[in-house]
């Protein structure tokens, strides 16, 4: 039988703070989503002035970076590489930069995602919510 990390409330509340700072240092309107290592959703924060949509896709990215283990601009680019077929994938609907998964040990907690500005911008607040745990 394995032992597994697991994300408690304190991570959550950690990555998101810092994840807001980031995006409130540059005055960027986003969602932030984090979710387990299932998909399932534990955290949704959408900063004023971000489109209402962006719940959608950041929900969306973070999913899809905690079910395949690896970041979501990975399937973006694989797909603008001309494997098109990947669209059809299922389970997996927010292939667009952005999602970004939490490992730890080789293994996913989980992801966060995040919507509403230039997609290698959202990548930049997911990341700086991970670092907050020090991963």
């Amino acid at each position: 039988m394995q032992t597994r990390h697991a994300l408690e409330l304190s991570d959550l509340k950690q990555m998101a703070a810092a994840a807001e700072a980031e995006a409130l240092k540059h005055q960027w309107a986003v969602t932030i989503a984090i979710v387990d290592d299932g998909g399932h959703p534990l955290w949704l924060a959408r900063l004023d002035g971000a489109a209402p949509v962006s719940a959608h896709i950041a929900l969306a990215k973070a999913r899809t970076a905690a079910l395949g283990r690896r970041e979501s601009k990975g399937y973006e680019d694989m797909i603008n590489g001309g494997r098109t077929s990947f669209l059809s994938a299922p389970a997996i609907d927010g292939m667009l930069e952005g999602g970004v998964p939490i490992m730890k040990d080789g293994h996913c907690l989980g992801a966060i995602g995040v919507s509403g500005v230039k997609s290698t911008e959202d990548a930049q607040v997911a990341r700086a919510g991970i670092a907050a745990l020090g991963l």
